[in-house]
């Protein structure tokens, strides 16, 4: 993924601090990794369905484009994940 094309695009969309939505499909047995990224909020999740795969949507405040990008290199090294 080109970082900064993302910072730059998140900036001319975005006036920080703000309120971001992440959308996330993981298997099952990894969204607890999910979960951890975002302690402090509620998530929602749905299930697939079989079963096997599991949507999360988090909104969380965020300071800037930076702590935005920061999140999806966090997930991008969670197996099997989408990020949305």
């Amino acid at each position: 993924m080109n970082y900064q094309s993302f910072k730059t695009k998140l900036d001319r969309l975005h006036q920080w601090p703000s309120l971001y939505m992440f959308k996330f499909i993981v298997p099952v047995r990894q969204q607890g990794e999910v979960f951890a990224l975002f302690p402090k909020h509620e998530l929602k999740t749905r299930a697939s369905k079989n079963g096997n795969y599991v949507s999360v949507t988090a909104q969380a405040m965020m300071r800037s484009s930076d702590d935005v990008i920061k999140i999806y290199e966090e997930a991008h090294a969670i197996e099997g994940l989408l990020a949305l």
